[in-house]
């Protein structure tokens, strides 16, 4: 028996370091990067995320294809979706002032192993997002001038036919990375101003298309006449809807430069929130203004805004499309070079990857190594990789990013508080000394005293109840007082936190399990109907047992930092999949993400997949910073 135990105790230790979590010891707001970005900085790159070229070309795909004019409708249920995860991304913002997104909000709430994967999943979204984004630029650019570049690069340097690479190499699709993370190796101000200046080109060119777009409104355009307004109905809605939330993958990014922030613990909320708002906005009073400007069935799904101009008369209207576009293109591409580099120094400073990609540039402040190597290694895939079939599973990175980070929010805010080394080296000096009760018996002891009093004021009796409240009230993910003489036999016995993190992981597998058989219940599996309803059934069920669960715990409570107030939490990790479920049922051939085209060279463009011990901040702090 000895033996055995020897024998497994290696393996032990071996799960023991791959769920290992990552605690941070010392001040979280001290870091080697420079903190300058302010709260305007913030929004201008979460916007520069979100409205890119989808807002030129996705609105007229999903409105031709799949919804029609009730795009509108698809875009409001998308950008609610991506609300929900996107207060995920900035309570552990706010709350983990630390650059590496996804990977980091894992590393300290989930475990090593989970974060290691994360973190690689978010890398190689980021890799090919931008390679592709890229290419559209290229290709953009390219049928501006007639294609001429395509033509002189086929006849005069090469042109292949080999599966997975590219007809031809796409030398301004590599060209532009080289020189964007020349830009961005120069510092996050820098970075900042470039994304200032392309953001606001690009807002004004939407305040032109709104302005514009109203006055060429023709109502009729939604009549019975042309098909009315959801000719698709609610089943073409929640498709587009799959779809459209893509368009706000990129608000991460704000998570992202936390580290870089002035003061994180206000500014990433309230720019993920600003942010959000307007890119929901963007993209809605663009649908409606395409939508009425000619009739959704006409639209060209290529290059719908500067085709819709031209077909009514206004082909400049065109000329400035297209240099929104552009600069809603380089935004996009800015800001997947900003946060690439920094999750990739954030794995190299905890020692999952080459530490020289940890080294910060003591002038500029930035991770150079990091920025130029992944730089150039998405620029070689831009010049000669064709990205379709990558492309086209990036989309479940995605899910699985927003999935962690939802799910480590709602173990974290189970797990116990932990005190500081400092706190505890302070208390007793002396080890022969007798032990001092701890302040928590003090407190109770002096406040039976009290009870024994006699109490002549009603205010009195108050200050008595709420005491009782407070001392009633048990650790973070311990059962809650009110429930242990019920469950305390079954759950008492488990460690803070263990309970709830074992109900997220039935929340994730009842989600999945629900949504597969509702969706290929009765097509692929051929399930009977007894049998498709029963598993429906367990598995609602077992989700609402899980959700109980979990309702019966004690929360963290004390924490200073931005919390999702009114919200479910655990509903983010089932609406998802939902979506997700729905896209695959109504379209199949589309399994994992919408592509589409940019003019006519057949080039194309892939949304942007970008895809503890806490320390609280001290307000005193942030008013100096500020």
């Amino acid at each position: 028996m000895a033996t055995c135990q020897q024998g497994c105790t290696p393996a032990v230790r071996l799960c023991q370091k791959l769920n290992r979590l990552k605690t941070f010891d010392d001040d979280m707001m001290a870091t080697a990067l420079k903190r300058c970005l302010s709260t305007l900085d913030l929004t201008l790159l979460g916007v520069g995320g979100m409205v890119g070229s989808g807002l030129y070309v996705l609105t007229g795909t999903v409105a031709k294809d799949i919804v029609g004019p009730a795009v509108i409708l698809s875009f409001l249920f998308a950008g609610f979706a991506s609300l929900l995860a996107a207060l995920c991304y900035a309570e552990f913002g706010a709350r983990i002032p630390k650059t590496g997104s996804a990977y980091m909000f894992t590393y300290v709430s989930v475990g090593e192993v989970w974060a290691f994967l994360i973190g690689w999943n978010v890398i190689l979204e980021n890799m090919i997002g931008g390679a592709a984004t890229a290419r559209a630029w290229s290709g953009y650019l390219d049928s501006i001038f007639n294609h001429a570049i395509q033509n002189f690069t086929e006849t005069h340097i090469m042109r292949w036919d080999v599966p997975f690479l590219a007809h031809y190499p796409d030398i301004l699709a590599a060209g532009i990375l080289v020189v964007a993370s020349l830009f961005i190796s120069f510092g996050v101000q820098v970075s900042s101003y470039l994304n200032h200046i392309f953001s606001m080109i690009s807002m004004c060119v939407v305040v032109f298309i709104l302005v514009f777009g109203f006055m060429l409104a023709e109502p009729a355009n939604w009549s019975q006449k042309e098909g009315g307004f959801a000719p698709f109905g609610w089943s073409g809605i929640l498709a587009g809807s799959a779809t459209c939330f893509y368009a706000f993958v990129g608000f991460d990014v704000i998570a992202s430069s936390s580290e870089e922030a002035k003061n994180p613990q206000k500014a990433v909320p309230i720019a993920t929130a600003i942010s959000l708002g307007l890119a929901a906005t963007a993209y809605i009073l663009v649908s409606t203004v395409l939508t009425l400007i000619v009739p959704w069935h006409t639209l060209d799904p290529n290059s719908a805004l500067a085709d819709a101009f031209f077909r009514r008369g206004y082909s400049w209207a065109g000329v400035i499309v297209a240099v929104g576009s552009i600069c809603a293109m380089n935004t996009v591409l800015l800001c997947n070079l900003f946060s690439l580099p920094r999750i990739v120094y954030a794995m190299a400073e905890d020692g999952l990857f080459f530490k020289m990609f940890a080294r910060v540039n003591p002038i500029t402040k930035v991770p150079v190594n990091a920025i130029l190597v992944f730089g150039v290694l998405m620029a070689i895939m831009a010049l000669i990789f064709d990205l379709e079939a990558l492309v086209q599973f990036l989309s479940i990175g995605t899910l699985l990013a927003y999935t962690f980070v939802a799910a480590s929010i709602i173990v974290l805010r189970f797990q116990p508080e932990k005190k500081h080394s400092k706190e505890t080296s302070s208390t007793s000096p002396n080890p022969n000394a007798a032990p001092s009760p701890a302040p928590s018996e003090c407190q109770n002891i002096s406040e039976d005293s009290e009870e024994l009093k006699q109490y002549e004021s009603f205010s009195d009796k108050l200050q008595l109840v709420e005491r009782q409240k407070i001392r009633e009230r048990r650790g973070a993910g311990q059962l809650k007082a009110h429930w242990e003489p019920y469950l305390g036999r079954v759950l008492g016995n488990c460690e803070p936190g263990e309970v709830v993190a074992l109900c997220v992981l039935g929340l994730l597998v009842t989600s999945v399990s629900f949504c597969s058989v509702l969706v290929f219940g009765v097509t692929q599996l051929q399930l009977p109907s007894w049998s498709y309803i029963t598993l429906l059934l367990i598995f609602s069920l077992a989700y609402v047992l899980c959700l109980a669960v979990i309702w019966v715990h004690e929360p963290q409570t004390n924490t200073k930092t931005f919390q999702v107030s009114a919200l479910s939490k655990q509903k983010r990790l089932s609406y998802p999949f939902f979506l997700y479920c729905v896209r695959c049922h109504l379209d199949r051939h589309e399994v994992f993400l919408f592509l589409f085209s940019i003019g006519t060279s057949g080039s194309t463009y892939s949304r942007r997949q970008y895809s503890l011990q806490c320390i609280p901040y001290d307000e005193a702090q942030s008013s100096n910073l500020d």
